[in-house]
């Protein structure tokens, strides 16, 4: 229990601290418009807290919770690592990747590289499974959802030239226009329900993690040493 502890809660320290820097080295309000930001706090509110549960025994997060955190967190990963950071893709903003540095750079890391394979490998090796349900995956969606509408009436608000007026290339609307950005979400929410189902099976497949060993002295009535 206290290695499970340990391990969520340095996976929680990881977003929060990219989050952090993120705030601190930029402006705020900007900061917090993107999904990355979002699905980062959550990360850190969802792993503090069942790092905590863990530290004292108790059962953990609900797994509908559990598992919605990580399916936004591995978006947040795909989508950096396979669109906005690939050379390839129409949607990349390599240069502006490409610039950062110092804390700009580590936070970066730690908001779209460390805490998505954090959160993974938590998953695989330390979580209970047969907890998720296929009805889990739709219901995820009203996150990705949620933020895509935000997104569209932010940049509707905003005056025209404002940098980062759509947080990201394949949203913006003043490029593309709706339709196109309409079809941009549709591909990324199946996508997205595609990678909830197989979040589910998964979960469905894979072996119990071993049980922590449990070291104490019994009492002379209890039988020997254990």
């Amino acid at each position: 229990m206290i290695a499970t502890a340990a391990f969520r809660a340095l996976i929680a320290l990881a977003a929060a601290v990219g989050v952090v820097i993120e705030c601190a080295y930029g402006s705020v309000p900007v900061a917090l418009s993107f999904f990355t930001i979002w699905t980062n706090i959550l990360v850190a509110a969802a792993f503090a807290l069942s790092a905590a549960r863990a530290w004292r025994g108790h059962p953990d997060v609900d797994p509908l919770w559990r598992g919605g955190v990580l399916l936004f967190i591995l978006i947040t990963g795909l989508v950096f690592h396979l669109v906005l950071d690939n050379a390839s893709s129409p949607f990349n903003v390599v240069e502006d990747l490409n610039e950062l540095s110092g804390a700009r750079a580590a936070s970066n890391q730690l908001l779209h590289t460390v805490t998505p394979i954090g959160a993974l490998l938590d998953f695989l090796l330390l979580t209970a499974p047969r907890a998720l349900r296929p009805r889990h995956a739709a219901r995820w969606l009203a996150f990705p959802a949620l933020y895509l509408a935000f997104a569209l009436v932010r940049g509707a608000l905003l005056s025209p030239g404002t940098k980062t007026r759509y947080t990201y290339p394949f949203l913006d609307v003043a490029q593309y226009g709706y339709p196109r950005v309409a079809v941009n979400g549709l591909v990324l929410g199946l996508a997205f329900y595609a990678l909830g189902l197989a979040l589910v099976t998964a979960d469905h497949f894979r072996p119990t993690p071993p049980a922590p060993r449990e070291n104490r002295i019994s009492s002379p009535a209890d039988g020997p040493l254990k």
